[in-house]
């Protein structure tokens, strides 16, 4: 897949949360949150559909492009966050993953089989103009008959009602830091835009570094909506296997017909 200058962002562009952004911070993602079977499920896709060469928006620290490239894929890690690109670009088969700092708004020519969007990435874009910026720049970068998978919580579930520290509150020992004491704390809730902090105390010297996100709780109906606005068809619906009930894994395939635009 050649790699060349991309498209202008048509809006601003985003500022990662210094959960992935803050180089103090973005190295404690993996140790912090280790079980990352949940990309078992995403892997399976990806044989499922039989792809070969596959985009993963918003790669984070690389854990899933990193996997893929060991399986002899053809990856590209696109994420805004360049501290994670930095963890990424350190773990095994990293050298074989193509990793971009940016967006899906910015990419080269691509013609993958497969775009990825794990971890609820496709709620971090709350605006309606960033998700259909973001949802056209997939359809761009997906030759035509090719998927995308992205996961979204049930907002019925109402996931935020257990984001207080009671629920979140932890203590981890990490090599090189110390103890690390993390917890989160909804901030706001706005209809369906929640908007929270997570509080880092690191080390004997208890630094306190935190971390504000929002997040769109779209429904079912208003995915498949947007998809389709963006030539990109609804093809299954499954259940996440390590959340069942509260996350839809939703497959959508790109029209064949569709232009580039």
């Amino acid at each position: 897949m050649p790699v060349r200058p991309g498209r202008r962002r048509p809006y601003p562009r985003p500022v990662p949360d210094a959960a992935f952004a803050d180089p103090r911070l973005a190295p404690l993602y993996d140790p912090l949150d280790p079980d990352r079977s949940d990309l078992d499920h995403y892997a399976t896709l990806v044989d499922e559909l039989g792809a070969r060469t596959v985009l993963d928006v918003g790669c984070g620290t690389g854990t899933f492009a990193c996997l893929l490239a060991s399986r002899g894929l053809d990856v590209v890690g696109v994420d805004p966050a360049r501290a994670s690109l930095d963890v990424a670009r350190g773990k095994p088969c990293a050298d074989a993953v193509t990793w971009i700092e940016g967006d899906a708004t910015t990419l080269p020519p691509l013609a993958v089989d497969l775009a990825t969007m794990t971890g609820n990435v496709a709620q971090v874009f709350v605006t309606d103009e960033a998700w259909a910026a973001t949802l056209a720049g997939v359809a761009r970068a997906v030759r035509p008959g090719g998927h995308l998978v992205l996961e979204t919580r049930v907002p019925e579930r109402r996931a935020w009602l257990e984001w207080d520290r009671a629920h979140t509150h932890d203590v981890t020992e990490l090599d090189g830091v110390g103890r690390v004491e993390t917890w989160t704390e909804v901030t706001e809730v706005r209809d369906d835009v929640v908007s929270f902090r997570s509080t880092y105390v690191l080390g004997p010297a208890h630094e306190v570094l935190t971390s504000d996100s929002t997040l769109r709780f779209r429904s079912l109906a208003q995915v498949t909506a947007s998809l389709g606005a963006a030539g990109l068809d609804v093809v299954d619906v499954r259940e996440a296997p390590d959340r069942p009930g509260r996350e839809h894994v939703v497959v959508a395939r790109r029209r064949p017909d569709r232009a580039a635009s």
